[in-house]
């Protein structure tokens, strides 16, 4: 009998038209404390630089701010941009999490910078080295975090012997070669880059070397998820989440937008094309039709967790939309 599908969320902070950094980390605050209510799994916060509409750009301390404000729900990144930083000095940030918050903080780590070039050079000059030394700065955070570190000549406090659990994140089959030698659960950033993970889930598992922190294959899948009341409402409050990706594409920095009544008039159809293409993973729907759409959509990954994020324009709508997918996955669950 297959194990019960876990449902955990993804959140950037991200900063609605006319709104500010104040006002989203309350709305954030409140989103984590709903998410904690309803026995979500995770609470996970994104590293990301230079973007005016997203909040979460000093990760470590809004992670900290959540975990204060929640009492049971996993609190983490989804993720740390290794390269960005000193192995040493992320030990020591998260092992003081974890001994704030024991049992509650998670590791997710990426590769890539989180933001353009130019802000990725201004952060660390050496940032592209550091991503080719990626699996071995991975290595020195497992060392670091480690009871036999205490006789090394650089050690971690308080993090050694902390263990605090290390996801790699990713959206390609590297990060999954990566995870799979290291013996370690591997999440896969499906909710703007899904074209490879399905790819990506079956060579992990056919990979995956047991390790003393992971015995079997554990996957997550972080997938849009847009649910209300009924279909056409979430078709319409999902147009925040199309017009947000395009304005990346544009490279405009606004900050996210209200919901339109069509998308036809707003975009061509080569940026339809590839807002498409990064959305491809989005669900959207009422209750009824999430459960049969992300039942197919986890029978069909095999993964082991999902991570939603949602960018909804309205905040009520948004605390709705965790309601509605927290019921729905408890459905799926017993089926």
């Amino acid at each position: 009998m297959k194990d019960p599908i876990s449902i955990s969320i993804l959140e950037l902070a991200i900063i609605t038209q006319d709104s500010n950094a104040p006002e989203t980390f309350q709305k954030t605050k409140e989103i984590a404390q709903l998410a904690d209510n309803l026995s979500y799994n995770r609470f996970w916060l994104a590293e990301h630089h230079n973007m005016a509409h997203v909040a979460s750009t000093a990760t470590v301390v809004l992670i900290g701010y959540i975990a204060s404000q929640t009492q049971n729900i996993r609190v983490g990144s989804g993720g740390i941009m290794l390269p960005n930083h000193s192995p040493l000095i992320v030990a020591e940030q998260f092992g003081t999490l974890e001994t704030l918050y024991p049992n509650r903080i998670d590791l997710g780590l990426g590769r890539a910078p989180g933001t353009d070039q130019p802000t990725a050079e201004a952060i660390r000059k050496d940032f592209f080295d550091q991503a080719q030394r990626f699996p071995q700065n991975v290595t020195k955070l497992q060392d670091y975090f480690s009871a036999e570190n205490a006789t090394a000549k650089v050690r971690a406090f308080p993090a050694e012997g902390t263990n605090v659990p290390i996801w790699i994140l990713g959206s390609s089959t590297e990060s999954a070669a990566l995870a799979a030698a290291y013996g370690l659960p591997y999440a896969f950033a499906g909710h703007f880059a899904p074209r490879q993970m399905i790819q990506a889930f079956e060579f992990y598992r056919e990979n995956f070397q047991p390790s003393e922190f992971l015995h079997k294959p554990k996957t997550m899948a972080c997938v849009n998820i847009i649910a209300a009341d009924t279909n056409e409402e979430a078709e319409r409050l999902s147009t925040s989440l199309y017009q947000m990706f395009l304005n990346l594409i544009r490279g405009d920095r606004k900050g996210l937008q209200p919901p339109v009544d069509s998308l036809d008039d707003i975009m061509s159809e080569e940026e339809r094309f590839h807002v498409n293409q990064m959305t491809a993973c989005t669900f959207t729907g009422n209750k009824e039709q999430l459960i049969t759409d992300l039942k197919k959509f986890i029978n069909y990954s095999k993964v082991d967790e999902l991570m939603a994020t949602g960018p909804i324009f309205d905040h009520q709508a948004k605390l709705k939309s965790i309601h509605i997918t927290k019921e729905v996955i408890d459905s799926i669950n017993t089926i």
